[in-house]
């Protein structure tokens, strides 16, 4: 095992070059309390799993280094802020081999379970493996994450019930990879519950954490904001893909996606509650993300359901919401980092190569016979009874969807590569919006073939086109559909965060 200087560095608790040391200066006196546990942080951290989600790399487990805040505050509101379960957290349930599978319909009177990546009802939601535990929250928004570690899978379900027949219904459904980045894409870009579109389990406090005996939790955590703290003017930031649909509503000025953090001045040793301070510390080496917005709360950092983690037992403990107060008014947003720690201690920018290209629906046919359906556990368009040489266009501009902080580049050289599971071919074409000409297209691309090009310098309408390969299907129906999918990637630069200052 390397010694605790290493894993200091590793962390960036110590001076590196070219990084600031969080453990420098007027904070150096805190590395009596850090040492003891530091060398049993990273070794034994397993990413990707029910306990720990998402990759080393995800934005919940890499930390920032040489940071600069912002002057953005929390105001104050109705209450104090909250630390805590509660109706509107949330809490994950691990499936098993032996669960079974669980249809969830949409609600009563509705056109079924609205599909936020497909962007359309469906009449029910198949989940393959449903644990026997499984409730969600009680509050309005019903959340529940459904964790399947067999399928690499975490779905995520909002106003989730039992209806009066006791069958479970949910108003809408999304997915994302437990071994994933934990945040949406410019393709897959509704990937949770919450309204800046990621899972409840993303920074969620878990009840395995609370007692570890560690003084920080090992990840960013997440929060929401009230109105007067969410901003009117803009509704989200990276790495956020979405927000609440009615956020013209609020009136202050911290977008959703913001990562909040606690600057180097902050003294979390003199909060007496060792769960809260715990809390903070986080918030020096992490931060929170926003990641939804409440009512009346100047900020809720969310603990999983069942924890048993209670600021105030024994009744309202008045120090314990004044050191609230402090971290409220501490807290700032991120503008600029130096660089990056992963959860391995690796240390970087970590680029990134977005999809910018989704195979949503609805298709449209217009050559053949059948049907083609977007298939949003794999990211693929199925060919449904279509004929060999079948077409079908995606005409309605969902295929990009236009996720503000990663636009296209006219003059730009980008790359789309094919997959799929016969001799489907794939063909990218570029619209005249108003002529509805077509200005460029690639070539047809079977399975594992790309074409780069240059992004067209005037404005275009993309259409992605598919023709069905020569595979038909046996009389078995248990036997899946032919699938294709396409994925657009910008060559010439992989994508950075906008906080990043140095490569």
């Amino acid at each position: 095992m390397l010694g605790r200087r290493t894993w200091l560095k590793r962390l960036g608790l110590v001076a590196t070059s070219g990084a600031t040391a969080l453990l420098s200066g007027p904070r150096a006196a805190l590395s009596s309390f850090w040492l003891p546990v530091l060398d049993a942080v990273l070794p034994s951290t397993s990413f990707g799993t029910f306990e720990q989600p998402f990759s080393a790399t995800s934005y919940w487990n890499r930390r920032p280094l040489g940071v600069r805040l912002g002057n953005a505050e929390i105001p104050d509101s109705q209450y104090y802020p909250l630390v805590g379960e509660g109706s509107y957290s949330s809490a994950a349930f691990l499936c098993s081999t032996n669960d079974q599978p669980m249809r969830i319909v949409g609600p009563s009177g509705s056109a079924g379970v609205w599909n936020l990546d497909a962007e359309e009802h469906q009449p029910e939601v198949v989940i393959p493996r449903w644990p026997a535990n499984a409730v969600p929250a009680t509050g309005s928004d019903g959340h529940c994450d459904i964790v399947d570690p067999l399928a690499g899978v975490i779905h995520s379900l909002f106003k989730l019930r039992k209806n009066a027949e006791g069958q479970w219904v949910a108003a809408m459904y999304a997915w994302t990879e437990l071994r994933g980045r934990g945040w949406g894409d410019p393709a897959h870009y509704y990937q949770g519950a919450r309204a800046a579109a990621v899972p409840p389990i993303a920074g969620l406090i878990r009840k395995h954490e609370v007692n570890d005996g560690l003084p920080f939790y090992r990840h960013a955590l997440s929060m929401s904001l009230t109105y007067n703290g969410l901003s009117s003017q803009t509704p989200y930031v990276f790495p956020a893909t979405s927000a609440d649909t009615d956020w013209q509503l609020n009136t202050g000025f911290i977008p959703e996606g913001s990562l909040l953090m606690l600057p180097d001045w902050f003294d979390t040793g003199s909060i007496a509650n060792l769960d809260l301070r715990k809390v903070a510390n986080t918030l020096k080496l992490y931060g929170g993300y926003v990641v939804d917005r409440n009512v009346g709360t100047p900020f809720y950092i969310y603990v999983e359901n069942g924890s048993n983690f209670n600021l105030h037992k024994g009744g309202w403990n008045t120090a314990v919401a004044n050191d609230l107060k402090r971290i409220q008014r501490a807290l700032r947003p991120v503008v600029e980092v130096q660089s990056w720690v992963d959860g391995y201690g690796r240390t970087g920018a970590f680029r990134e190569r977005l999809n910018l290209l989704s195979m949503r629906g609805p298709w449209v046919r217009v050559k053949g016979q059948g049907n083609a359906r977007f298939d949003t556990l794999i990211q693929s368009v199925r060919f449904e009874g279509a004929s060999e040489g079948s077409e079908f266009e995606h005409r309605n501009n969902r295929s990009m969807a236009s996720v503000s902080w990663a636009p296209v580049k006219p003059g730009a050289r980008y790359r789309v590569s094919v997959q799929a599971a016969d001799s489907a071919l794939f063909q990218l074409r570029f619209m005249n919006p108003s002529t509805w000409q077509v200005v460029m297209q690639t070539d047809w691309l079977g399975s594992g073939r790309q074409r780069d090009f240059i992004w067209p310098s005037q404005p275009v309408r993309v259409v992605p086109c598919i023709r069905s390969g020569n595979v038909m299907l046996p009389d078995d129906t248990s036997v899946k559909a032919p699938w294709i999918r396409a994925q657009l990637i910008q060559v010439d630069d992989g994508f950075q965060s906008p906080w990043l200052v140095t490569a």
